[in-house]
């Protein structure tokens, strides 16, 4: 009699990302919209999407040609479909696949997707949310690049979010709808591009498609849509914003400095906020604009502000102290330095005018004798200075206050506690973008030879973060909806897990596979089997 053949694969969550790609139906959608070519036998250029979408929820950040390792312990035909095997997902399939999605155009491919994503999900999409952000790579790309060439972003030094300007980068930016998180857009653009300009482009070229599929009421995004062009185009289109207002406008600025002689309301909902309402015509745009006062966080702002006036304050008298020192030949020179000092000082304000101290120079050795005439004379600047009380207060009082701005003028639809509900999921595309930035997310796959492959892994890893999203909000939905509970860390039941802690609680489950022909799911307990069942039968099929 033959010895028993087992053989033990690792599924873990990588199921629930299955399933929800094909819930989605991702690689029907891709393959529907590019042509395989005749080399794609075994993986289509969908199956491969799906793919690099498992691979980059695995959390293991492997780069493209690791891709067969991280398959060879996992049941391919569950996850991806019958047939394929490790081997077949090497990087020459994985690079065709990134770049027959950049043919396609990556923009376009997923926003058609992503409005399917929204319907099949039944969400409101009643705000959008706009936000960009930057990602340093390695290597050295576009070096033989038109500069002015459109076609292709250029991958290249500009202001880093992530603090590492020494290295090349690539500006990502997202809309996501406000319930869910799911990013309904993608846009990769080049390296040293502004958020003012992107957000231009992007109202320019794509609102109109967003306002047809997705029907949403409000556009909202941070003080750098705040552009009076930028607001001008918006209104032109009839699209309602919601945006922070920037306070080095002028009128913003003064606003903000009569907080202290203001009537301003609580705002319901809201502990600690308090908020007044002004009119604006900022940008030829008739606004609405409400100052908002958080008292628990000017509290924490001000245990900081001495500190940093006078770490400043201190800065800037030693500068003044140097300048002491500094020797002119001319008396004008010296006032002219001392004028330049006081225009670059923020804090400290000369106590009084300054004194020109006149010192003759000798060209001989030792003391000159009293009959001496000196060669030339040496000025030098001297002068105190002081912090006025008033700048003090002047900066306290802009202290955990800010403005948001909307063109809703109607007060019945939209009040001060709705307003700051809708800014305040803002916050989704930007936890969208500390998940990309995950140190175990694709990390590693930025090593890519082609600044085009780029451009398309920026649409895979948006995919990534589109079915993370939609799992967690299913999740979140079917739970509240059948009226079940999953533990916590601290084993307490609740209806909001985050879909992290479900894939953390998805570990040890494995497919084995007796004779090659029989398969068992083992290492399934009662929590992972809640998550199942709620979810649905595609679900239940992969793990039974």
């Amino acid at each position: 009699m033959l010895p028993f053949q087992c053989q033990l694969e690792s599924l873990n969550h990588l199921g629930l990302v299955a399933g929800m790609c094909q819930e989605l139906k991702i690689a029907e959608y891709i393959d529907a919209r590019i042509t395989n070519d005749a080399d794609a036998r075994n993986v289509t250029i969908g199956q491969a999407v799906v793919a690099m979408i498992i691979n980059g929820l695995g959390f293991t950040g492997q780069t493209l040609y690791l891709f067969p390792e991280f398959f060879e312990d996992k049941p391919i035909n569950r996850l991806i479909g019958e047939g394929i095997q490790a081997g077949h997902l090497n990087d020459k399939v994985l690079g065709r696949a990134l770049d027959s999605l950049y043919d396609a155009g990556v923009s376009d491919l997923y926003l058609n997707l992503a409005v399917k994503v929204v319907n099949h999900l039944k969400l409101p999409c009643k705000a959008l949310n706009l936000d960009g952000t930057s990602l340093h790579v390695d290597g050295d790309y576009n070096s033989n690049a038109d500069p002015d060439d459109l076609n292709c972003i250029h991958i290249c030094r500009g202001y880093s979010r992530d603090h590492r300007p020494d290295l090349n980068q690539v500006v990502l930016q997202l809309m996501t709808e406000n319930e869910a998180g799911i990013p309904v857009f993608m846009a990769p653009a080049s390296g040293n591009v502004n958020d003012n300009t992107c957000f231009q482009e992007i109202i320019k070229n794509h609102l109109s498609c967003f306002k047809a599929a997705l029907n949403n009421r409000y556009l909202v995004a941070d003080a750098a849509m705040y552009v009076a062009e930028t607001l001008q185009s918006l209104d032109e289109q009839k699209q309602l914003f919601i945006s922070r207002v920037p306070l080095n406008i002028k009128e913003a600025k003064a606003l903000v400095g009569k907080v202290s002689t203001m009537s301003l309301e609580s705002v319901k909902g809201y502990e600690q906020y308090y908020s007044a309402e002004v009119t604006s015509c900022y940008g030829e745009v008739q606004q609405r604009w409400f100052l908002f006062l958080n008292e628990k966080r000017r509290l924490s702002e001000q245990k900081t502000l001495t500190r940093t006036m006078q770490k400043k304050s201190l800065k800037e008298a030693r500068n003044l102290e140097k300048l002491g020192k500094k020797a002119f030949l001319c008396r004008d020179d010296a006032l002219k330095a001392f004028a330049l000092w006081q225009k670059q000082s923020v804090l400290c304000l000369s106590e009084t005018e300054p004194e020109i101290i006149c010192k003759p120079c000798y060209s001989g050795k030792g003391r000159p004798s009293s009959e001496s005439k000196p060669d030339h004379f040496e000025y030098y600047v001297q002068g105190t200075c002081f912090v006025p009380c008033e700048t003090r207060e002047n900066a306290q009082a802009s202290l955990g206050c800010f403005i948001l701005g909307t063109n809703d003028l109607d007060q019945d639809s939209l009040n001060a506690a709705e307003l700051l509900s809708i800014y305040k999921s803002q916050q989704q595309v930007e936890g969208g973008f500390r998940f990309l930035k995950s140190p175990d997310f694709l990390v590693s796959s930025l090593y890519l030879e082609k600044a085009e492959r780029i451009e398309a892994l920026l649409m895979v890893m948006t995919l990534c973060l589109m079915v993370y999203a939609a799992i967690q909000h299913r999740i979140r939905h079917e739970l509240k909806k059948q009226s079940r509970f999953f533990p916590d860390q601290k084993k307490k039941p609740y209806q909001n897990p985050t879909a992290r802690w479900v894939f953390f609680c998805f570990q040890g489950i494995n497919v084995l596979t007796v004779n090659n022909q029989e398969q068992h799911v083992v290492g399934l307990r009662e929590r992972q089997l809640t998550i199942i069942q709620i979810l649905g039968v595609s679900y239940i099929s992969l793990y039974s």
